[in-house]
């Protein structure tokens, strides 16, 4: 498989990985060994700060200590409130080297979503980023007696704020400064304290069918995940990583800040989740990893790029592109790279394919990652023709976001791969349903033992709830979620998932839902994607006031359509969404609709659109 490999200058990573058996091992050998040496960086003001491993480990010392100076103790819980920045990574590692538990919630969440995660956790501390998190805790207090401290990052409009409980991130590091003077060694006492048994983080799942759960992490199933993770996609110091999503959810945590703390590779912060787009031109990452939702608006913005070009250039980029594809059919199957095709691939990326990389920022990318959600394998190919290895895994919360991987040197599109070494992975034979086991799993449900034992077996193995196949080379395919598998009235079964992949392939779709459970036949609720719709509407004259306006527009329903008719020409006939009705309002990651990482939570979204979903059943019974 080099020769598309070769074209796209794809090397591996030769870090020299650090030793521990708990995270503040490992963080503590890792600021030894790398001192000086950049980890973190971060824009403010337009401008890049740097963050050397002595100088986040003197932070993650000062915050430990403080955290100790306040009374909490070995075992605590201490939550973080905040959105992706270098203080989570602080306050987190701070934690853990008090020999604490650290919890993470979403800023995005409710006061009543944060009360839940604060009571269940036990928090006894809780880090909140700003004024408007603050509010949040604040306005629940009185009902969690556990919770001694809030520590705030950004105290700006806080200055005439006299709250006994309340103190700043920079007030708890004098704190622990001094109490790190008064009582030389307890420092290195607390962060040796935990073993690789104990508890080291709580991750809880979106709650999309009830209350949140929280799965525990211990500290040795989190080394695990690093080791491996690190082991299948080797980086090192040289290597840009770009650090965006939610830290809350384990994809970013793990394979992300973990890993980048394990492997050495450098961690860029974005300035907030808008400028996501414009940071990733900035930093040109070597390894990125990111949700299919992120890679489908690259590849949207893209797209409409070239149809607002010129015909000469519309040629040019569907030739480039082509020969693109040319090069990974053969790669795919095996094959040598002829010659010719390869200087056509040279020539196409001097032309097009190379100004397409700079453009999305993934030109210097020695490999990219799609996790968390299903993708469409077309997708990947489009990435894979631009010369860039597209790697598609698997994993969740529960397996500590480490799970089956496509390798550079082995891959096939439209599986996750095959998994890491020491992971377990079978079929069940009576209900086709993932099973997984290794150390990797997660140690079972927050003061959840019934929910434990409905997911992990006596034998130890994890009920993922995907449901997949896997074929004599041990690739696995996922089909469907088990609780989303679709039987209509006439008892045929469908996976919505593949048909929803595909549809939002397409720049004008950012999310949809089939339904059609017991129903006569499929239909859709669908978001659309608003900035390349809008664009549509003003390129065409197609006048609109507002975004529900918009997505009234015969014009808009009509393109939508088309995109839907498109699809449809891809599957059977019971497989084929009839109507489809456009969501008419515009969701954000603050919506209860939306999981943290823009994916529509399917029974949600049904419940609350009950009536809209009845009105394209009308007149079928």
């Amino acid at each position: 498989m080099s020769g598309l490999w070769e074209l796209a200058h794809y090397e591996t990573g030769t870090g020299v990985m650090t030793p521990g058996n708990t995270v503040p091992e490992i963080f503590l050998n890792a600021v030894k060994a790398r001192g000086d040496q950049v980890w973190m960086r971060e824009k403010k003001l337009g401008i890049w700060r740097e963050w050397t491993w002595r100088r986040v480990g003197e932070q993650v010392r000062e915050v430990s200590m403080g955290l100790a100076a306040l009374g909490f103790e070995p075992g605590h819980c201490a939550s973080v409130l905040a959105n992706t920045m270098v203080e989570w990574v602080v306050a987190d590692l701070g934690t853990l080297c008090a020999g604490g538990v650290t919890n993470g919630i979403y800023p995005t969440d409710s006061q009543g979503q944060v009360e839940y995660l604060c009571t269940d956790s036990e928090t006894r501390i809780i880090f909140v980023e700003d004024d408007e998190q603050l509010d949040k805790v604040l306005s629940v207090r009185e009902r969690l007696p556990l919770l001694q401290w809030i520590v705030v990052f950004d105290t700006e409009g806080l200055q005439g704020l006299k709250d006994p409980q309340v103190i700043s991130l920079e007030a708890l590091r004098e704190k622990g400064r001094a109490h790190d003077k008064a009582h030389p060694g307890l420092f290195e006492e607390r962060s040796r304290c935990r073993t690789p048994e104990d508890l080291a983080v709580l991750v809880y799942t979106s709650g999309t069918t009830g209350k949140p759960k929280g799965a525990m992490h211990l500290h040795k199933g989190l080394v695990f995940a690093m080791q491996r993770s690190a082991a299948s996609l080797p980086q090192s110091g040289v290597d840009e990583r770009m650090c965006f999503l939610p830290l809350c959810h384990i994809f970013e945590r793990m394979a992300g800040a973990y890993v980048s703390l394990y492997a050495g590779s450098r961690l860029n912060f974005v300035e907030n989740p808008d400028t996501v787009a414009e940071n990733i031109r900035e930093i040109s990452p070597t390894v990125f990893a990111a949700v299919p939702r992120v890679w489908e608006k690259f590849y949207s913005g893209v797209i409409i790029g070239v149809r607002e070009s010129t015909r000469l250039q519309q040629l040019i980029y569907a030739w480039s592109i082509g020969v693109g594809g040319q090069v990974v059919d053969a790669v795919l199957a095996g094959q040598s790279v002829p010659g010719l095709l390869k200087l056509k691939f040279r020539l196409a990326r001097f032309l097009v394919l190379d100004n397409v990389r700079k453009l999305i920022g993934i030109h210097r990318a020695r490999l990219v990652i799609t996790a968390a959600a299903p993708i469409s394998p077309d997708l990947i190919r489009w990435y894979l023709s631009l010369g860039i290895p597209m790697l598609e895994a698997w994993g969740m919360t529960e397996t500590c976001a480490l799970g089956s991987l496509n390798r550079p040197n082995a891959m096939r599109l439209g599986t996750i791969g095959t998994p890491v070494e020491g992971l377990e992975m079978r079929i069940d034979p009576a209900t086709g349903e993932i099973l997984a086991r290794g150390q990797s799993i997660f140690a079972g449900y927050l003061n959840l033992p019934e929910k434990t034992a409905e997911t992990i077996d006596a034998d130890g193995w994890l009920h993922t709830g995907d449901v997949g196949l896997v074929d004599e080379q041990g690739y696995f395919r996922i089909t469907d979620r088990m609780k989303d598998i679709i039987i209509t009235a006439g008892g045929k079964n469908i996976t919505p998932s593949e048909f929803e992949n595909e549809l939002k392939f397409s720049p004008y779709v950012s999310d949809a839902v089939v339904i059609g459970d017991k129903r006569p036949y499929l239909t859709a609720l669908i978001m659309i994607d608003q900035e390349n719709v809008e664009k549509f509407a003003q390129d065409n004259d197609i006048p609109f006031s507002n975004f529900t306006s918009l997505t009234r527009a015969r014009e808009v329903q009509d393109l939508i359509q088309l995109e839907i008719d498109r699809v449809n020409a891809k599957f059977a006939r019971v497989e084929q969404v009839k109507a489809f009705r456009l969501l008419e309002t515009q969701l954000t990651a603050e919506d209860e609709e939306l999981t943290a990482t823009m994916k529509l939570k399917r029974n949600l979204v049904q419940k609350k659109y009950a009536a809209l979903i009845e009105g394209m059943y009308k007149g079928s019974a």
